[in-house]
C-alpha cells in the first residue's frame, strides 16, 4: 500500500468502510471479537500479513515448538515495516498468542498493529510496548495450551472472516474490518467521498433539517450537497 492510501484510509472510519463494501456486495468483512485494547487507540491501516493457529495437537503445542522454524517467532522476523499482522486463533479465548516480548519484538520492526480473534497474554507488558492491538480479551496460559502454530501468510479465517495475505485492514473503535486486494482504489474512492458526504450531511442536522430525504438524500438534498462540493473544490 502506498503512503497516500494510507493516509487517506487513516481518516476513514471502518462504519464507512463497511457501508461502501455492503453496496459492493460484501457483508462479511468486519471481524468479530477484535477490539481496541487501549481507549481512545488511533485508526491504523496496512497490508495485512497473516497468521495461523489450530487446535492445539499435545505432540506439537509445545513451549519446544517456540524455537522451530515454523514457530510465531519466525513470522515476527518475517513481517515487513507497517504491515498488520492478523493472527487466526478461531476464536479461542482461554490461552494468549502473543505476550509482551512478542509483541515488543514487533513494535521494534515497527509493526502497524496486531489484530486477532484470540486472547493477548501479559496484557500489561503487551499495551506498554506502544503495539496497537486489537484482540478478544486477555489470558494467562501460553498459546500452545490451547493452540498450535502452523504457518504465516497463507489464508486465514479471523473473526468469521476470510483474510488473505496482502488484502487491506483499516481497525479503529469499532473493530477491525478487511478491504479486498482488487478492490482497494475503488473502496477508498468511494469511502473517501461518503466520509465527505456524511460530514456535510452532519451539518445539515445541526441546523436543524429533519432526516427524511436528508439522509439517505434524495434528489434535492443530493443536488444541494452537488451544489456545495463544486463551491469547496473552486
Amino acid at each position: 500500500m502506498d503512503g497516500n492510501t494510507k493516509k487517506i484510509l487513516q481518516g476513514i472510519s471502518t462504519a464507512t468502510l463497511t457501508t461502501v463494501l455492503l453496496k459492493k456486495g460484501l457483508r462479511n468483512v468486519w471481524l468479530r471479537g477484535a477490539f481496541p485494547k487501549q481507549p481512545g487507540q488511533k485508526r491504523v491501516a496496512g497490508t495485512a500479513f497473516t497468521l495461523r493457529f489450530v487446535p492445539v495437537r499435545e505432540d506439537l503445542a509445545t513451549p519446544a515448538s517456540w524455537a522451530s522454524p515454523i514457530s510465531t517467532r519466525a513470522a515476527i522476523e518475517a513481517m515487513d515495516e507497517g504491515v498488520i499482522a492478523v493472527a487466526d486463533a478461531m476464536g479461542v479465548t482461554d490461552a494468549g498468542i502473543f505476550g509482551d516480548i512478542l509483541c515488543a519484538r514487533m513494535a521494534k520492526r515497527k509493526v502497524a498493529a496486531l489484530i486477532t480473534d484470540g486472547a493477548m497474554r501479559d496484557m500489561e507488558g503487551v499495551l506498554a510496548t506502544g503495539l496497537p492491538v486489537w484482540c478478544a480479551g486477555a489470558a494467562a496460559p501460553a498459546s500452545v495450551a490451547s493452540l498450535t502454530f502452523v504457518n504465516w501468510q497463507e489464508p486465514i479465517a479471523c473473526g468469521g472472516v476470510a483474510i488473505f495475505p496482502g488484502d487491506t485492514i483499516v481497525a479503529d473503535g469499532d473493530g477491525a474490518v478487511v478491504i479486498p486486494q482488487a478492490m482497494l482504489a475503488e473502496v477508498v474512492e468511494q469511502a473517501a467521498e461518503q466520509e465527505i458526504q456524511e460530514g456535510w450531511i452532519i451539518g445539515e442536522v445541526q441546523r436543524g433539517l429533519p432526516l427524511p430525504g436528508l439522509y439517505p438524500p434524495n434528489d434535492e438534498t443530493k443536488a444541494r450537497y452537488a451544489a456545495w462540493r463544486k463551491d469547496q473544490k473552486s
